[in-house]
């Protein structure tokens, strides 16, 4: 199976974001935050629907072994665009609400936030160009320090802006505060486990794990709640694209080794494989 559970959720929550922004005409605030801009900006719906169609492409065209490589660009591209949006925010939020660290964290989660979605475009890449060592080792690289370093960022975000993320623990949750640290520690180990390269497939299995238990208590419920909220389902989605961003590195990082260990082989020979076999 190999890559193929981290580019399907992957893929498909890309081409789910990019309907989503087709069928309200316009960025979901939480995560595509173009408002940070101003709040008239001309053509922008035009810009919206531009932006789901390019999602839509990309992700569809990373679910096949032919147009992954396209599809990885495309999504990059994307996502590194809607972190850029985030960055007035390092002016408007402080101007607004003071030069604290709580708000500076905020504001680099949202940008670490899209920047994790980058993060397979390199694997993808990659083991679709060439399995030359070398390049998986700048693959893995890059991969590990674009997923490793957001949780860190959200792990910090956690601790340090308790109240405001007690809110999101369900009700019926006893507790709030107690699972807000809880699960910032766990951000933190994940994301520093995942750029130290210590068990880091373990450590990014498990963060989609945990991302997987945000979908299910957290980030599905107000779906249906609030059916016609776009920030609702651009939530619950964005989840899923994580979940299948922690895999993808996961099992590249398997691949990738196993390869390592074929090519030298117990005699020392090199075995060849085919360039696109890790995401077959």
């Amino acid at each position: 199976m190999r890559m193929r559970v981290g580019m399907w959720f992957y893929g498909l929550a890309t081409v789910v974001t990019g309907i989503l922004n087709i069928v309200w005409g316009e960025f979901e605030a939480s995560h595509q935050p173009i408002q940070s801009f101003g709040q008239h900006i001309p053509g922008v719906r035009v810009f919206a629907y531009l932006a789901g169609i390019w999602l839509v492409a990309a992700g569809m065209g990373i679910l096949w072994r032919r147009t992954a490589r396209a599809g990885a660009v495309g999504s990059a591209m994307i996502y590194l665009i809607f972190a850029l949006f985030w960055l007035p925010r390092f002016y408007t939020a402080t101007h607004a609400f003071g030069l604290r660290i709580g708000v500076v964290v905020f504001v680099l989660g949202g940008v670490a936030a899209q920047i994790l979605l980058v993060a397979p475009a390199a694997i993808v890449y990659s083991a679709t160009q060439s399995l030359d060592s070398e390049w998986r080792r700048r693959a893995v690289i890059a991969g590990r320090w674009m997923l490793g370093l957001p949780p860190i960022t959200f792990g910090l975000g956690h601790l340090i802006n308790l109240h405001a993320y007690a809110r999101f623990v369900p009700h019926w949750v006893p507790f709030a505060s107690f699972w807000i640290v809880l699960t910032g520690i766990a951000f933190l180990l994940a994301g520093t486990a995942i750029v130290c390269g210590i068990q880091d497939v373990f450590a990014a299995r498990l963060l989609a794990l945990m991302l997987l238990v945000f979908e299910a208590a957290v980030e599905i419920p107000p779906v249906f709640i609030q059916p016609h909220s776009q920030i609702a389902w651009g939530g619950a989605v964005y989840n899923l694209t994580a979940i299948g961003t922690c895999w993808i590195f996961a099992e590249f990082v398997v691949r990738s080794r196993r390869a390592e260990r074929r090519e030298t082989g117990v005699s020392g020979q090199i075995v060849t494989s085919r360039p696109d076999s890790l995401i077959a």
